[in-house]
């Protein structure tokens, strides 16, 4: 019954599909087969998910279409299966606040305010500025995605952890946590030895947060990744396929 309730996906016509992402050059670099099945995942998305704008900013089906698209980039190896546990992409019009608290071990409750640009519960909605959405298409290659920052951050929680290894194959899994292990280490190595890195220093904070990071540079700046990084580039490329600027 509940199968039944939901919304059939309807088809997205190439020329709307054009219309849409012509301007993402994520998307317009891939190749024919890949892009039709980028279109097919993008419809069932919308199908599937609630986009809510807030804060008074409107978003027409262009854009929806987009911003769905763009959801469904990384997903063109896993599937569907990794938008599972949540319904809702809340879109603000630029960064937004949040509080926080932290009760630490002495029992002391801090509590502060973010300015962030994306967010994903493990359970919730993905939230992302609309308008950095736009900064990141406007400038495609310089190593910056917050969608796909954010969706590696939904496909990390899938297998109850959020600690920078998704869901995979046992043996696969251990290697790609071995790996970004060392590549996470030698990179907080690098940063406390007041040396600069080539790769965003936020990928420090967090073993999740490198593989987000990590995840951006794939899509958006994939050279720059091999060089730096390359046992992670391998184990991208495996997980989200070739990058469209390969």
């Amino acid at each position: 019954m509940f199968g039944w309730l939901r919304r059939k996906p309807v088809e997205i016509a190439p020329p709307l599909w054009q219309s849409a992402t012509g301007k993402c050059a994520w998307i317009v670099a891939l190749d024919p087969a890949r892009q039709q099945r980028l279109r097919a995942l993008t419809a069932r998305f919308l199908a599937r998910k609630a986009i809510s704008p807030v804060a008074g900013l409107a978003l027409d089906y262009h854009d929806r279409v987009l911003l769905a698209a763009t959801c469904c980039l990384p997903l063109l190896e896993f599937g569907e299966a990794g938008w599972r546990g949540w319904s809702q992409v809340i879109v603000y019009p630029e960064a937004f606040r949040v509080h926080r608290s932290h009760v630490d071990a002495a029992g002391v409750l801090h509590e502060w305010d973010d300015e962030l640009i994306g967010e994903a519960w493990d359970q919730g909605p993905l939230i992302v500025s609309w308008a950095d959405v736009l900064a990141d298409l406007a400038d495609p290659q310089a190593g910056f995605n917050v969608v796909v920052h954010e969706m590696a951050h939904k496909l990390d929680a899938l297998d109850g952890a959020l600690d920078g290894t998704p869901l995979l194959p046992g043996a696969w899994q251990r290697a790609w946590a071995a790996d970004f292990q060392r590549s996470y280490d030698a990179l907080c190595a690098q940063l406390d030895a007041g040396r600069d890195s080539a790769i965003d220093a936020y990928a420090a904070e967090a073993p999740e947060e490198f593989f987000a990071v990590a995840s951006e540079y794939h899509f958006s700046a994939p050279q720059l990744l091999e060089r730096e990084m390359p046992e992670v580039a391998a184990h991208l490329r495996r997980f989200y396929g070739p990058s469209p600027f390969a």
